[in-house]
């Protein structure tokens, strides 16, 4: 798909998140993003961060889920779509086990690995890719329809 054919506008953003995180979403296991404020909903670039959270790597249901996937960083890895945003009330319990109390909840659908991981710089917060890094990445989804 060539970015003449995506939409045009403020349609996707950008999402950086540490390994080991963003293979346990890949995996299809971890469907809850935590982040400290709200986000829209809405088509995400998932991007992994230069960093990986090697005491993460010891918790039995990531080291479960992650079992035999490369950790690649700082790349464009796939895509998925926020399709809530919330905070589960105090006292309640957690939207799924990998929920972090007092966190918003991004809960992703549509979740698609890249064939190929796309080098690229993330940020914190929600970041807008560049159209040749839109480009690259969706010459690897030529089915994507938004």
């Amino acid at each position: 798909m060539s970015t003449a054919t995506l939409p045009e506008g403020d349609w996707i953003r950008g999402i950086s998140i540490r390994q080991p995180y963003a293979a346990c979403i890949l995996a299809g296991a971890k469907t809850v993003e935590n982040r400290p404020a709200r986000w829209r909903t809405g088509w995400v670039l998932l991007h992994t961060s230069k960093a990986v959270d090697r005491p993460a790597l010891r918790v039995p249901l990531i080291a479960r889920t992650i079992r035999d996937r490369q950790l690649v960083t700082g790349a464009v890895v796939g895509i998925a779509r926020i399709i809530d945003c919330h905070q589960d009330p105090d006292g309640a319990p957690l939207c799924s086990p990998w929920a972090h109390q007092g966190a918003w909840h991004l809960v992703l659908r549509d979740v698609q690995e890249l064939p190929l991981p796309v080098p690229a710089a993330g940020q914190l917060g929600p970041w807008k890719p560049t159209p040749d890094l839109l480009e690259r990445v969706f010459q690897q989804l030529p089915d994507f329809r938004p």
